[in-house]
């Protein structure tokens, strides 16, 4: 590997991978006009190819894509329910292992690396990894749907089969006992399993990356597996697959965007609400998103990052201090005791008689979080560089899931008390979207909190939009970070097409069953990777370890 100024020099000793393979040999790079590209012939090629053949039949023949992406979605679903709740368990489970075995003690760079950046620093953007669209528009609507249906307790039809969504056997007629149901269940699909997946996938990509000295890639991964192979075929597929993965595991984020900001300005401002006016904001969204992009990381993500925190911290700080403070308080720790308390029981892939919840809740979130996690699991890699694997891995587990859980307690065990012991029915009958902001009519500075909650969903429809255009550019210019604007216009459009396009031919359902479809494959793709990883780290030097005196040099892999 010798192109220095693309690829990161370990610091003291590692176990790195010669290869005679140059990151870009495969490129094209030239330009038409004043458009330029430098991109992976095989893989931009293919992976476009993909997208825009998908969303065209979307809008081309839209009662037929219906019909074919709702049968792919209850199929995939229903039928690879236990594959899906068993994947992630594996993963979560890997992190643990190298967690608190030898392995923890690898340092991500090098046996000498320094962190980039400090704990605080570090801390504060896995805390923006925690957040998103999707959490403020699932905060209160996940954990009441939940707790309503475990209320309402298991119903069998006369097939003798459960036609309920209730999670695990339902708690008929018990508020408690449902509300807990509820946070618990909502927390499963956000906390530790959904980061085990993210940091899997950021411990992969770092690794090959900043010790073994290969391309910022999903195929750089599979190395140890396929060796020099990854620079062919093997690896274009690999690559090809992250890709479309990835812009399918976007799209349901973006589209929750449109769906909450449409509801939203319908509710507040009597606006018109529905597909077009979705797609209308998804195409403004998409014009910001291009702003941002041109105006790169610095000056347009990392600046639109940090007013979405500041923005989220206040928030949250005035639903707690407008609302009853002490039982939002006090219920924080009830919903980690929750959480913890029925794990086991959710994360059970056997024998499962909760098949509407197992099968349209929690094997859709995990495909949408393998689907989604080259995307996190990329930035969380680029920040985590001088880390040791423990550390990574405790903080990327636990931090985060906090942050998760903290969002659901508040604005969901919210909703909970205004719904049982505030007679509050309004918030029940809500549309999905809406539901958020309902909630907050019935505090005190409701006008203040509404508009917090919009900017929130606007500005983080842009950030998702605009790092994942990201993202995609670098997997599809192999594993480049510095190319051409017209590349990362052309994926950040992509994006916005794809959103439409399915909202076009089937909405929800259609996002849904893509996500389905692109998590499947690459769920066993990673899975595969599990043991790359394994041995990549066991190959890692560990500092102290080492005779002293030496100086750091690059161990040749064997």
């Amino acid at each position: 590997m010798t192109d220095k100024e693309k690829v990161i020099s370990p610091d003291g000793h590692v176990n790195s991978i010669e290869t005679d393979y140059e990151l870009g040999q495969d490129n094209i790079k030239s330009s038409i006009g004043p458009i330029s590209f430098d991109v992976h012939n095989r893989v931009f090629i293919t992976a476009g190819i993909i997208v825009l053949s998908i969303a065209f039949f979307s809008i081309v023949f839209q009662d037929l894509a219906e019909v074919i992406f709702v049968t792919m979605r209850d199929w995939l679903t229903v039928e690879l329910s236990g594959f899906f709740i068993m994947a992630a368990n594996i993963f979560l489970l890997v992190c643990i292992l190298v967690t608190v075995t030898r392995l923890g003690s690898v340092r991500l760079g090098g046996t000498d690396a320094k962190p980039d950046y400090s704990y605080l620093g570090w801390f504060s953007m896995l805390f923006a990894a925690g957040m998103g669209t999707s959490l403020i528009f699932f905060g209160v609507s996940e954990p009441l749907t939940h707790a309503l249906d475990s209320y309402g307790g298991a119903v069998v039809n006369e097939q003798g089969i459960r036609s309920d969504w209730s999670p695990l056997g339902g708690t008929p007629g018990d508020v408690v006992a449902s509300g807990s149901v509820g946070m618990a269940a909502s927390a499963y699909h956000w906390a530790l399993h959904a980061w085990g997946i993210y940091a899997f996938m950021a411990l992969a990509l770092a690794l090959f990356a900043f010790n073994k000295g290969l391309p910022l890639t999903m195929r750089s991964m599979f190395y140890p597996i396929l060796g020099e192979r990854i620079w062919g075929w093997p690896g274009h597929v690999i690559d090809v697959l992250a890709i479309v993965a990835t812009i399918f595991g976007i799209a349901p984020t973006l589209s929750f965007g449109s769906a909450q900001t449409a509801s939203g300005l319908n509710y507040l401002f009597g606006l018109p609400d529905g597909d077009l006016a979705q797609i209308i904001i998804a195409i403004l969204i998409t014009g910001g998103a291009l702003v941002s992009v041109l105006l790169g990381i610095k000056a347009g993500i990392k600046k639109l990052s940090e007013i979405n925190m500041i923005l989220a911290a206040i928030l949250l700080l005035l639903v707690v201090m407008v609302g009853p403070t002490l039982q939002i308080i006090g219920g924080v720790g009830d919903s980690f005791i929750a959480y913890l308390g029925f794990l086991p029981e959710l994360s059970n892939p056997f024998g499962r008689s909760d098949q509407n919840f197992a099968a349209g809740w929690s094997a859709f979130y995990w495909a949408w979080w393998v689907a989604w996690s080259p995307f996190v699991g990329m930035f969380i890699a680029r920040i985590s560089r001088g880390r040791t694997v423990r550390e990574f891995m405790i903080a990327v587990l636990l931090i985060p899931s906090s942050v998760c859980i903290l969002w659901f307690s508040v604005f969901g065990g919210l909703g909970l008390d205004m719904y049982f012991n505030g007679g509050y029915t309004a918030l029940k009958e809500a549309d999905l979207p809406l539901k958020l902001f309902v909630m907050l009519d019935r505090l005190p500075l409701a006008e203040i909190t509404s508009f917090i909650t919009m900017m929130l969903i606007v500005i983080f429809f842009i950030t998702s939009a605009d790092s994942g255009a990201l993202v995609l550019d670098s997997m599809a210019a192999g594993g480049k970070m510095e190319t051409p604007i017209p590349q990362k216009v052309f994926w950040c459009m992509s994006s916005g097409v794809v959103v439409v396009a399915l909202i076009l031919g089937g909405g929800m359902s259609a996002l849904q069953a893509m996500t389905v479809s692109t998590g499947l494959p690459f769920a066993i793709v990673l899975l595969v990777a599990s043991y790359s990883v394994i041995k990549g780290l066991r190959d890692e030097p560990v500092k102290g370890k080492i005779a002293q005196g030496n100086k750091p040099v690059l161990l040749k892999h064997k």
